[in-house]
């Protein structure tokens, strides 16, 4: 395992091997190994979880992690979990650690991705610490997989932002990236390729032409957004999607109902990964459910301008249910 500071006093990004794929984590506040040995403080009782949407990259939601860490006054850590493989290893790690146990796992597939992070809170969170799960977009639906296969998480709240959780290859987006995702990805091997001999510099200036019509982009997106210039990321990032379009079908209608005191859905008003009519939908069958609808004109891919106003939404929505 690889660790280093970020910069800030309570931020570190490590590089671990969980199911035998590199994964990073993301940690803004208190660590459990930073009490370790420690009579004076107590660890975190409870700790932010964020699932990420695809691709898996954990830098995307640096940002959105920062407010939300200070909206809850600095008392709980909030960490970020990358999807297995979705990171550029560091020199002295390798994307696979074992390949024939991931082959065998499919873990950069989306059951794998589920167990990923199922392995993951076993491996690294005592199993006692209470937990907010924030996914984003496949993200949500990764969390109810979750809790479906473990009940016993100890899930204070889950939060679904602009969740892709049904139908996703009949959306507007599915439908254009179903082929691409499972038919015609290997074609984009190449230009990616290419892409990675292009120095840092020139990389970043390409993706900051690519996002310049959005005026109030949050610049931390441009590193990570460069890391995806890698062919084995992008690869990942891709199988996942392709399976993603085959998967994601049905709405688990059980696992929700099972759980709906403790989930909050946010749906956006004008999302082509999630149409309108999946929030109505959603409304009909569970009306004592807590579903939002965005007033706010805020994008599927939030992260990209507006990850400090989703944090303070989220400090407004469940501010209570943490504080109890």
């Amino acid at each position: 395992m690889e660790c280093s500071a970020l910069g800030a006093r309570d931020e570190t990004t490590e590089h671990l091997y969980c199911c035998g794929a590199v994964t990073e984590v993301l940690k803004i506040g208190t660590s459990f190994k930073q009490h370790s040995g420690s009579s004076l403080q107590a660890p975190p009782k409870l700790i932010f979880l964020i699932i990420p949407g695809n691709p898996g990259v954990v830098d995307f939601y640096k940002t959105f992690m920062q407010a939300l860490h200070q909206k809850f006054g600095s008392r709980y850590p909030v960490w970020a979990v990358s999807h297995a493989g979705h990171c550029v290893p560091p020199d002295t790690m390798d994307m696979i650690e074992d390949p024939p146990v991931t082959s065998v796992n499919d873990v950069f597939g989306l059951n794998g991705q589920i167990e990923h992070k199922l392995a993951f809170l076993r491996e690294n969170v005592p199993r006692a610490t209470q937990l907010v799960l924030i996914g984003h977009s496949i993200g949500c639906y990764i969390i109810l997989e979750m809790i479906k296969r473990d009940p016993e998480l100890q899930v204070v709240k889950s939060v679904l932002l602009f969740p892709t959780i049904e139908r996703m290859a009949q959306t507007p987006q599915g439908k254009v990236m179903t082929p691409v995702l499972c038919h015609l990805r290997y074609i984009t091997y190449l230009p990616i390729f290419l892409l990675s001999l292009l120095p840092e510099t020139l990389k970043a200036a390409i993706v900051k032409l690519i996002f310049g019509g959005l005026r109030s982009l949050d610049h931390t997106v441009i590193p990570a957004t460069v890391s995806l210039f890698s062919v084995d990321c992008a690869a990942n990032a891709m199988y996942m999607g392709g399976q993603e379009m085959r998967k994601v079908l049905a709405r688990d209608n059980i696992t929700i109902n099972q759980n709906l005191n403790k989930l909050l859905f946010y749906y956006g008003a004008s999302d082509h990964w999630c149409p309108m009519q999946y929030y109505h939908d959603m409304k009909r069958d569970f009306p004592d459910g807590d579903i939002k609808l965005c007033e706010n004109g805020i994008r599927h891919a939030f992260v990209l301008d507006a990850g400090k106003e989703v944090a303070s939404l989220i400090f407004e929505w469940i501010q209570s249910d943490v504080q109890t």
